[in-house]
C-alpha cells in the first residue's frame, strides 16, 4: 500500500450497505486492506440457496442475520477491527442525513433499485463519495458517485427491474415471467443436476405464512422430501406428477391462509376435466401421444397460445418423454432453450401454474425469450467486483477522484477482448431530476383520471422514489395533497386532482424530509390517458441502436497519459436479472 495511505485507511469510517453476494466478498477484503472502522446493514436473513456463493455463511447459520454472522466471520480475518453490524433496511428514517455524514465513503453491495435509489440520495444531501456496484452473470460493474462531479446513480434513465424473490416463485406468483422461472426449476428438479436451492414445492418457512396447526405442521413434514425424491418414489408417473403439483401443492398452499389476506387465491386444478382432450376423451400419457397433437400440427406455430388442456397434455407427453431419454442416457439433462421437448415441458409447466393463479398464458415464443434471458449469480464475478470496489475506494481516500474510473466486466469482450474495461466517469446530467441544481421533472397525466393516492403511491412514491413525501400545490394557496405525517390528508385520497384545480401547467412541489431532497413536478394534461397511466419526461426506452451502442466499448476518447478508457455511457449495459442486479449508469 502506498505511503501514508494505510493511515487514512485506517482512520476511515465506512458504511458497506448489502451483505449479500458482493458484500461477503467486499467486507472480507475490508478487513485485510486495513480498514478498522466499518458499519454494515443488511435487512436480509441467510437462505439456503446464498450458500454457494456467499462464502462467509454455512448451513447451520440459515434463518440468522446476514449482517451479523458476515460481522462474526469477517473478524477470524482480522480480529481487530471495529464491525457494527446492522439487521435493519437503510430506508429506516433512523438513518438519516447526520447519520450518512459520519462516514469517510459509503460502498454499496445491493440488489434492489429502491435502496440504491434511496442510498444515492442520501449521500448526495451528505455530500459523501459513494461507490456503486452490481453483477449479473459474468457481468459487473463498479462506478463512483461524488456530488458535483460525477452523474448520480439516477442520472440515467433505466429500464424496469426484474427480480424473483424465492419465496414468490414457490408460494405467490403474480406474473407470467414468474411461472416461467419455477417451471425451469422443476425441470432442473426433475432431470438436470440435483440442486435444492431450486426446489419448487411451496415454502412453509415464507414470513408472511404463519399456520401452526397440527394438521398444518403434517402437512409441512409431508412437503420435506424434495420434489425429485417424490418423482423416483412414484417411478415419474406423469398424471401422479400433474395431480401433486398442481393440485395437493396448491391445497396445501391454501392453508397457508395469511398469504391470501390480500392476494388472489389459486385454484387447485380439476384434473377430472383438465385430462380429458378436445373430444372428451381421457388422456393417457404413453409415448404415441406425439405430444399432445402439437408436434405434427403444422398450423400450430410457436406464437400461437395453446388451451390449458393443450398444455395438460404437453406436461404428461413431455415429462414421460424426458425421462425415457435420461434413462437411455445414464445421466442428468440440460435445459436448452433451443431443445423443443425441454422447452415443451417449461412452456406447459409454467401455463398450467399460471392458470392456476389466475395469470395469462403465454405463447411458446415468448416463454421461450423469457426464459432464456435467466442468469445465475457467479461468485467469481463478485469476488472481482468486490475487489475493484476497494480499488476504487483507495482512490477517493487518497484525494484523487480524477484517478477514480467506471469499470465495467466482460466474460467474452468481441471487440476489446479484456475481462476488465475502465471508462471514464461521466459528469453530472444537467437534466436530472435527483442531482441538478433545480430537480424538475414533467409528468403527463390525465388529471380527471388520477387520484391523490395514485399520485402518491404510483408516482412519487413507486416510480419516483420517495420515502417520506409531502405535496403540496404551488398556486399560492399551499394546499397540502399529500403528507407524511399519517392521517393528515386521508380523507382526501380518493379525489381526482383536477379536483383541486390541477391543469394543464400546474406545479406541484413533492419535498421528502427523509432523503433531503426536494422535486418539482410540471403538469402536462393528456386526456389520451386513462386507467392510472402516467409517463414522466426522460422515461423513454432506448431505441435498439441506442442499446446497441451502449455496448460498443470500441469507441474510445485518449486520456492525457495515451491510455484507452472508453466513455461509461458508451459502455453501459442492458439490464438483466440477477441475484445482484447489475447497475445501469
Amino acid at each position: 500500500m502506498l505511503a501514508g495511505i494505510d493511515k487514512v485507511v485506517a482512520e476511515s469510517r465506512v458504511l458497506v450497505v448489502g451483505a449479500g453476494g458482493i458484500g461477503c466478498e467486499l467486507i472480507k477484503n475490508l478487513v485485510m486492506t486495513g480498514f478498522k472502522n466499518i458499519q454494515l446493514i443488511d435487512l436480509d436473513t441467510i437462505d439456503v440457496s446464498n450458500l454457494n456463493r456467499q462464502f462467509l455463511f454455512r448451513k447451520e447459520h440459515v434463518g440468522q442475520s446476514k449482517a451479523k454472522i458476515a460481522k462474526e466471520n469477517a473478524l477470524r480475518f482480522n480480529p481487530n477491527v471495529n464491525i457494527v453490524a446492522r439487521h435493519d433496511s437503510i430506508i429506516n428514517p433512523d438513518y438519516d442525513v447526520d447519520y450518512f455524514r459520519q462516514f469517510t465513503i459509503v460502498l454499496n453491495a445491493l440488489d434492489n433499485r429502491v435502496a440504491r435509489n434511496h442510498v444515492n440520495r442520501m449521500c448526495l444531501a451528505a455530500d459523501v463519495p459513494l461507490v456503486e456496484s452490481g453483477s449479473a452473470g459474468y457481468l459487473g460493474q463498479v462506478t463512483v458517485i461524488k456530488k458535483g462531479e460525477t452523474e448520480c446513480y439516477e442520472c440515467q434513465p433505466k429500464p424496469t427491474q426484474k427480480s424473483y424473490p424465492s419465496c414468490t416463485i414457490r408460494n405467490t406468483p403474480t406474473e407470467p415471467i414468474h411461472c416461467i422461472v419455477w417451471a425451469k426449476h422443476l425441470f432442473n428438479q426433475l432431470f438436470a443436476e440435483f440442486d435444492e436451492d431450486n426446489e419448487v414445492t411451496p415454502d412453509a418457512e415464507d414470513p408472511e405464512a404463519t399456520d401452526t396447526s397440527k394438521h398444518a405442521n403434517q402437512d409441512l413434514e409431508n412437503h420435506k422430501v424434495s420434489t425429485r425424491s417424490w418423482a423416483e418414489s412414484v417411478n415419474y408417473n406423469p398424471h401422479m406428477l400433474l395431480k401433486k403439483l398442481f393440485h395437493d401443492d396448491i391445497k396445501y398452499l391454501l392453508k397457508m391462509d395469511k398469504l391470501w389476506r390480500k392476494r388472489r387465491p389459486p385454484c387447485p386444478l380439476d384434473l377430472d376435466n383438465l385430462l380429458k382432450d378436445n373430444d372428451g376423451k381421457t388422456v393417457e400419457s404413453n409415448d404415441n401421444n406425439n405430444s399432445a397433437g402439437i408436434s405434427n400440427n403444422a398450423v400450430l406455430k410457436d406464437q400461437l397460445l395453446w388451451s390449458i388442456n393443450e398444455c395438460v397434455q404437453e406436461f404428461l407427453y413431455s415429462v414421460r418423454s424426458l425421462e425415457k431419454r435420461m434413462e437411455t442416457s445414464k445421466s442428468s439433462l440440460i435445459w436448452d432453450k433451443d431443445d423443443d421437448l425441454a422447452m415443451h415441458f417449461v412452456a406447459s409447466s409454467a401455463n398450467i401454474r399460471a392458470y392456476a393463479f389466475g395469470i395469462p398464458l403465454r405463447s411458446l415464443f415468448d416463454i421461450k425469450s423469457m426464459a432464456g434471458n435467466i442468469i445465475p449469480a457467479i461468485a467469481t464475478t463478485n469476488a472481482i467486483v468486490a475487489g475493484l470496489i476497494v480499488t476504487e475506494a483507495l482512490k477517493i481516500l487518497r484525494g484523487r477522484i480524477d484517478l477514480c474510473r467506471t469499470v465495467v466486466m466482460y466474460k467474452n469482450n468481441p471487440i476489446t477482448k479484456k475481462l476488465i474495461v475502465p471508462c471514464f466517469l461521466e459528469k453530472p446530467n444537467e437534466r436530472c431530476y435527483v442531482c441538478s441544481a433545480k430537480p424538475e421533472v414533467h409528468i403527463r397525466i390525465n388529471v380527471d383520471d388520477i387520484t391523490v393516492k395514485h399520485l402518491g403511491e404510483e408516482i412519487i412514491k413507486k416510480r419516483i422514489g420517495m420515502i417520506a413525501p409531502d405535496v403540496e400545490i404551488e398556486d399560492g394557496t399551499g394546499r397540502i395533497l399529500i403528507s407524511s405525517e399519517e392521517g393528515e390528508t386521508e380523507d382526501i385520497i380518493d379525489y381526482k386532482l383536477s379536483h383541486f384545480g390541477i391543469r394543464n401547467g400546474s406545479i406541484l412541489k413533492a419535498d421528502d424530509f427523509l432523503q433531503n431532497y426536494t422535486l418539482q413536478l410540471k403538469i402536462i394534461q393528456d386526456n389520451s390517458f386513462n386507467d392510472g397511466e402516467f409517463e414522466i419526461e426522460g422515461d423513454v426506452p432506448s431505441t435498439e441502436k441506442e442499446s446497441n451502442s451502449r455496448t460498443d466499448i470500441a469507441q474510445t476518447k485518449r486520456t492525457r497519459d495515451e491510455l484507452d478508457y472508453p466513455s461509461a455511457k458508451r459502455s453501459r449495459l442492458e439490464s438483466v436479472e440477477s441475484d445482484d442486479e447489475l447497475i445501469l449508469i
